[in-house]
């Protein structure tokens, strides 16, 4: 079981971060759910600084420095000086409790100084990079939260967050692009035959851009499949929400697919009934017991996970560690009977 000290946060910032998941994210909201209590505050405290930091950065009136203000932001948050706001305050909180490096968050805020400039990615490779730093950033610091500094954990927690981008993407083409922005690859585009100024111009759906935004979730699939290996990593009162996420983010993805990959004229959701049948199944089906995948980390979150890594790991070996794993699997009923109570409150 997962064992941590609390982030010190005021009733009162609890209670706006709290909010600002809700409000924000149906998703991650219910999966954030079924977190241990001081887990959960800590998500939400990084919910809400990243929310508002990713407001800003998309605000109409933003005058092209917000990122350089989030910068200054976050050097002021690990000086210990974070300004009067409740998502600094929260985040700082959870920096210093969960010994975040702050590279980590700089490297979120690059991601978003990306979309200030409104930077086109030519390649998948490229997109990569921006996804490493928009979403497996929060991943790797969601695995830090839950007492986690392996490598191959953090590297799977990284694929999540890539995985659930590139859905994030996929989605909402029709929505970016009437916003004058294209995340799809450039070169993907050019092999179809789409002109990028014509999409933006009149975004209009043809099966040759439903044939990228498959070709696009193909990738967010196989990153999923090896996230999910990453899930036995995790302390075991952890792993039903974070398997939740993946499993409600994966449908959003099934639901593009349904659609005919048609991301121009809808935007693809997961009912409130499907994510709860789909939390049902993360909370009570047995996890795997093989390791998590110890495949390298993709190139565009090898630095993330340096960053983030136990520089000493000592992992127990012979009867230690076939002990450890007992008391794991004699622990697995006990969580799914607590994880089932949390879908049935």
């Amino acid at each position: 079981m997962s064992a941590s000290s609390p982030p010190l946060l005021s009733a009162h910032d609890r209670r706006l971060c709290h909010e600002s998941i809700r409000a924000g994210s149906k998703s991650f909201y219910a999966a954030s759910r079924l977190l241990p209590r001081n887990e959960r505050l800590a998500a939400r405290a990084l919910y809400a600084f990243c929310r508002s930091s990713d407001d800003l950065v998309d605000d109409a009136h933003n005058d092209g420095h917000a990122s350089d203000r989030l910068r200054r932001r976050i050097e002021l948050i690990y000086d210990g000086r974070p300004i009067d706001l409740v998502c600094d305050r929260a985040f700082a909180a959870v920096a210093r409790t969960y010994r975040i490096p702050r590279e980590i968050p700089l490297a979120l805020i690059e991601g978003y100084g990306w979309d200030e400039a409104g930077r086109d990615y030519e390649t998948l490779d490229a997109l990569m990079d921006y996804a490493a730093r928009v979403a497996a950033t929060v991943g790797v610091m969601m695995t830090l939260v839950m007492g986690t500094r392996e490598r191959a954990v953090l590297a799977r927690a990284a694929d999540l967050g890539l995985a659930m981008q590139l859905t994030n993407i996929a989605r909402d083409v029709g929505e970016d692009a009437r916003r004058g922005r294209i995340y799809l690859p450039l070169r993907w585009l050019d092999e179809a035959g789409i002109d990028p100024d014509r999409l933006r111009a009149a975004p209009r759906f043809t099966p040759a851009l439903g044939a990228v935004v498959s070709r696009l979730l193909d990738i967010a699939d196989q990153l999923y499949d090896r996230a999910l290996t990453g899930v036995a990593g995790l302390p075991l009162d952890c792993r039903p929400a974070i398997r939740s996420a993946a499993l409600i983010y994966q449908e959003i993805g099934r639901e593009i697919r349904r659609a005919g990959c048609n991301s121009i004229d809808a935007r693809a959701y997961t009912t409130a009934r499907r994510k709860g049948e789909l939390i049902a199944v993360a909370a009570l089906a047995p996890f795997p017991l093989r390791p998590p995948m110890s495949d390298p980390p993709h190139p565009s979150v090898q630095s993330l996970v340096e960053w983030a890594a136990d520089r000493d790991p000592s992992a127990p070996r012979g009867f230690d560690a076939k002990f450890g794993r007992m008391l794991e699997i004699m622990a697995e009923a006990h969580s799914r009977r607590q994880a089932l109570e949390a879908v049935q409150r």
